[in-house]
């Protein structure tokens, strides 16, 4: 395993990042069951919105749902899943700072962003087979695929169903291998795994997510993952882009994504694999180096919080992120 940080002896050593349910579960008087809640946009970050680069486009899954991408550049493909509730436009430094060399393709998951939102498919499994026809759709062979958060979780799912059918390198940005804790669990094994959930608190999450308060819970869940340097306008705009899935969704989502372990799955990848973390995410960083520990000749690579270091370090810290993308995919 390479890194280019500091060691991992402290990690017994970690201190819980977990959000409580205060974090989680906060606010009220957000907009009612199953609404779609895509809350006014402010002047700075419908400015932000407009920086976006690349072109539009779309594909059609074989169940019949059309989902929207951007893209930008020509060479080596690099398709980027965000994570849960996030949107393609989310990597717009990447559409823009590394479409100079590769064509970088940032993908909307069904119900996220521009693509459709039906009722049906949000789920894991699902979003890989999404990813599965959009490879095919767009006849894409030897791509580097990158995924934040749930996205990491989509391309293990990917590589459980399709083993490494027309992947390259896999960029793994800032997953735990498991979200929720079992009781019964050591807390060696809580660590390693990262998870930030416990059964009571996913429930209490998911129920006031798709309940009356679920833009404000949403906001509570994803202010937290971003550091104190981050411009107002930007996190702001974090969070909208977050909120244009419907809270239902998201909620019937988060739930599938937080009851899946991949940890049988992790040590049998045989592709070159990057992982990223950042050592204030709320993704606890000693569960990336459990993973890259757990991969062969993997690189590990931990943002320190003055870097930008949480869990949206593509953003915050996008020159370096941008710097150790192009190195590894060279």
């Amino acid at each position: 395993m390479m890194t280019g940080n500091h060691g991992i002896s402290t990690i017994h050593d970690v201190v819980d990042r977990g959000l409580s349910r205060r974090e989680v579960v906060s606010g009220a008087g957000a907009l009612a069951l199953g609404a779609v809640v895509a809350p006014a946009m402010t002047a700075a970050s419908r400015a932000a919105r407009a920086q976006v680069p690349g072109q539009m486009g779309q594909v059609t899954t074989n169940d019949g749902v059309n989902l929207h991408y951007l893209e930008a550049g020509s060479g080596k493909p690099i398709l980027m899943i965000p994570g849960w509730s996030q949107t393609a436009e989310q990597f717009k430094y990447q559409l823009d700072g590394l479409s100079d060399r590769y064509r970088v393709i940032a993908v909307d998951m069904r119900g996220h962003g521009a693509s459709d939102k039906p009722e049906f498919g949000y789920k894991i499994s699902r979003l890989a087979k999404d990813v599965h026809d959009m490879i095919h759709a767009l006849d894409l062979d030897e791509v580097n695929i990158l995924g934040h958060s749930m996205g990491s979780s989509v391309i293990w799912n990917y590589y459980d169903m399709f083993g490494p059918e027309r992947l390259s390198k896999l960029l793994l940005i800032d997953q735990m291998p498991m979200i929720t804790s079992n009781p019964a669990w050591p807390e060696e094994e809580r660590i390693n795994a990262g998870a930030i959930f416990d059964p009571q608190s996913l429930y209490e999450t998911i129920n006031a997510l798709a309940g009356p308060d679920g833009v404000e819970t949403t906001r509570g869940f994803i202010g937290n993952m971003v550091t104190k340097a981050i411009p107002d306008e930007e996190k702001a705009w974090i969070i909208e882009r977050n909120l244009t899935m419907p809270r239902q969704h998201a909620a019937t989502l988060l739930y599938n994504h937080s009851t899946q372990d991949w940890r049988d799955l992790i040590p049998r990848i045989e592709l070159p694999t990057l992982v990223v973390g950042g050592r204030v995410s709320t993704v606890p960083w000693p569960s990336q180096a459990w993973i890259a520990e757990q991969i062969p000749g993997a690189r590990l690579e931990i943002f320190e919080e003055e870097e930008g270091g949480n869990h949206f370090m593509f953003i915050e810290g996008h020159e370096k992120f941008n710097q150790i993308v192009a190195d590894f995919v060279g």
